[in-house]
């Protein structure tokens, strides 16, 4: 049994980074999508992977695009009364976000995609830049197999899609140790957990067996 199976536990980092390096070989730019629940380790799992690919390939050749990014600001989900429901799947420039990946597939220009600043818990524009020749993008959100117009639009911009399991009492133990780093008291991260990231984690939980792979991210990572 490999990683080309559904099993989680039974992919190493290795595996996933063959995997990276094979479609970066492929024509034009390759995009690969990695997701799961909120906490699930999919920015760390993609960090990594981005790592080790540039170490083989260069700089310039990998790049990661985060879904936070086209989170809404806050001063528009004031306006439309969903401030307290942010990271919800209607609270993302999800059109953008599709848009955003057709351009990188386009290689026409450098195509600047927005980032995410932890601590003030904004998008930033322009953060982050993916150059034409890119080999490989990877691109790493909750939504990316959510059965819905937006979201599958992004979905079909994306050449393979890899869901991120966890265990549910770690993963929330992340989240709520997250939500205290970057400014929540204790108590306001384990209601902002149960009420907000925790549907949210169960919508995901729905979507995984669309995934064209299974990782377990705490077994690939050592953790």
């Amino acid at each position: 049994m490999t990683c080309a199976t559904m099993a989680p536990v039974m992919c190493t980092f290795d595996d996933l980074l063959v995997r990276v390096l094979a479609h970066a070989a492929e024509p034009g730019t390759s995009i690969i999508g990695i997701t799961g629940a909120p906490g699930a380790g999919k920015s760390t799992l993609t960090e990594a992977l981005v790592a080790a690919a540039r170490e083989r390939l260069g700089a310039d050749a990998v790049a990661h695009v985060p879904m936070d990014g086209f989170h809404l600001a806050d001063v528009e989900l004031r306006r439309l009364d969903r401030i307290d429901s942010k990271g919800a799947p209607d609270t993302f420039d999800v059109a953008g976000y599709a848009a955003l990946l057709r351009r990188i597939r386009a290689r026409t220009e450098v195509v600047y995609a927005p980032g995410f600043e932890r601590d003030i818990e904004q998008p930033v524009a322009g953060a982050i830049p993916v150059f034409p020749d890119a080999a490989v993008v990877l691109t790493e959100g909750n939504y990316l197999l959510l059965d819905d117009p937006g979201w599958s639009a992004v979905a079909a911009e994306i050449d393979e899609i890899w869901y991120c399991a966890i265990q549910d009492d770690v993963r929330v133990a992340r989240l709520v140790a997250r939500h205290v780093t970057f400014g929540k008291r204790s108590d306001e991260a384990r209601r902002w957990v149960a009420e907000v990231d925790e549907p949210n984690a169960r919508l995901v939980a729905g979507t995984a067996a669309r995934a064209d792979l299974s990782v377990s991210v705490d077994t690939v990572l050592g953790q």
